[in-house]
């Protein structure tokens, strides 16, 4: 029976799980010989896959399933059969809703089911009816996927899932319903999907998961581990040249993994840490179960173990209940800490979270003057962040070719886009980099062959 090509196209929204998700959907569909299309006009399998996190997400993607629709009608029109498919953790939150508000889509299925989805598509190439799976399955979906095909996120920096699930229950927060209970992947078979990324190229891997440093996956002596081991392990790979792990949680960051910090030079220093608020009575509101002084001991302790550590966070403004001295109280968290970036949301509820229901809503109007207050000074501390960096040498790696002829680009340490004048010849490369001048959301500098640097 001959084999035959399709074309796939995946549209990718949220967090960088989803990125690291939707590239392991392609990897389960190529056997069936589904290939990447950059067009949905061209495609013979659309897979839409959602995040949940952000305001008004249900009415966004059914927005974007009313294009894929016109899509879907103009191919059957050409004789085209396109499967229509969504995943991620609106498809788990609202599957049914789904199905009734767009009966076109031919597929559904949640973020832990994903190695199911060769049987959907063939129930769906034969069905009259949709497909639905938004089951927690027993079964791991790691131990049913296949070798990731390349390194996710461009070859020379990778993603890889290590954890999923959250079992904080964070108030405002649908990840524990969506994504599920936290599991941990075996060491053995981290290292060997790192061990493969490196070979493929990837000189950069970010650990990925839900809450990544309560990872406890189990190691070749039986025993659980903790983060700290698992950096250490993944440390000693030929090749492996630097280290990340994204999205942490405060109460996670033990002495072991703060020391990890210190010891592993691999290990960047640069930490996304959310805190959400300053306020330890929003804290408690959003069953943080963590204080202001909680979060800023972990700051210092992490600084002191390696000086030129610079944080990331979360914040949300506007939750139930928040006061104005509440947020006074976050702004001058942000004051005591100082950050190099953040990312910051007006709250918005989400059905089935207990602070959707929680009395004492802030009004949209004060969610909106905080939220610009609060980002003004974030955004003033991204600039003195950047600034500091002019004059400094830096390694940086080097990804790619820059947006002008004769440009080449590349990320920090800190993750900051590097832009500077040199050969592609040095693509795949870290090297040292004079900062020249500092952007908001960049830096530009020159090699040492060009300028003497400090």
């Amino acid at each position: 029976m001959p084999f035959h090509f399709k074309r796939l196209h995946v549209i990718t929204w949220g967090c960088q799980m989803n990125v690291y998700d939707s590239a392991r959907m392609a990897d389960v569909l190529a056997p069936l010989g589904y290939t990447p299309t950059n067009e949905p006009e061209d495609a013979d399998m659309v897979i839409l896959n959602t995040c949940h996190i952000r305001d008004r997400a249900t009415e966004k993607v059914f927005s974007e399933l009313g294009r894929l629709r016109v899509i879907k009608t103009a191919r059957a029109e050409a004789g085209q059969r396109t499967i229509l498919a969504v995943a991620g953790c609106v498809a788990q939150a609202e599957g049914k809703e789904i199905l009734a508000r767009a009966p076109y889509v031919d597929i559904v299925l949640g973020p832990q089911t994903y190695h199911r989805l060769p049987e959907m598509v063939a129930q769906a190439s034969r069905a009259a009816g949709a497909v639905i799976d938004t089951d927690f399955p027993a079964e791991s979906k790691f131990d049913h996927l296949p070798d990731a095909a390349a390194p996710q996120g461009g070859g020379l920096t990778a993603f890889l899932s290590i954890q999923e699930g959250c079992d904080k229950f964070c108030s405002f927060c649908v990840v524990p319903y969506t994504r599920g209970a936290e599991f941990s992947r075996p060491q053995a078979a981290i290292l060997a999907e790192a061990r493969r990324m490196v070979v493929s190229g990837a000189r950069e891997i970010t650990l990925l998961g839900q809450n990544v440093n309560a990872w406890h996956g189990e190691q070749p002596n039986g025993r659980p581990g903790t983060l700290a081991s698992l950096l250490h392990a993944l440390a000693e790979i030929p090749g492996l040249w630097r280290l990340r792990y994204t999205t942490s949680h405060p109460r996670d960051m033990d002495e072991d993994l703060i020391a990890a910090h210190r010891d592993l030079p691999q290990l960047m220093p640069f930490l996304h840490l959310p805190v959400q608020s300053g306020s330890d009575r929003m804290l408690a509101a959003m069953n943080r179960r963590h204080t202001a002084a909680d979060y800023l001991r972990t700051v210092h302790s992490l600084r002191d173990a390696r000086p030129d550590m610079a944080v990331s966070s979360d914040f949300i403004v506007g939750h139930p209940g928040e006061t104005e001295a509440d947020f006074e109280a976050t702004l001058q968290l942000i004051r005591d800490v100082g950050f190099a970036q953040a990312f910051s949301f007006k709250y918005s509820p989400r059905p089935g979270t207990p602070a959707a229901g929680a009395p004492n809503q802030v009004p949209e109007a004060e969610k909106d003057r905080r939220l610009h207050a609060l980002q003004d000074l974030l955004r003033a501390q991204q600039t003195a962040f950047n600034a500091r960096c002019e004059g400094l040498t830096m390694p940086v790696l080097i990804t790619g070719p820059g947006r002008r002829p004769g440009q080449i680009g590349g990320r920090s340490p800190y993750l900051q886009p590097v832009h500077l004048v040199g050969p592609a010849s040095l693509i795949g490369q870290e090297i040292p980099v004079c900062i020249e001048a500092a952007h908001t959301n960049s830096l530009s500098g020159a090699t040492l062959k060009e300028k003497a640097c400090a």
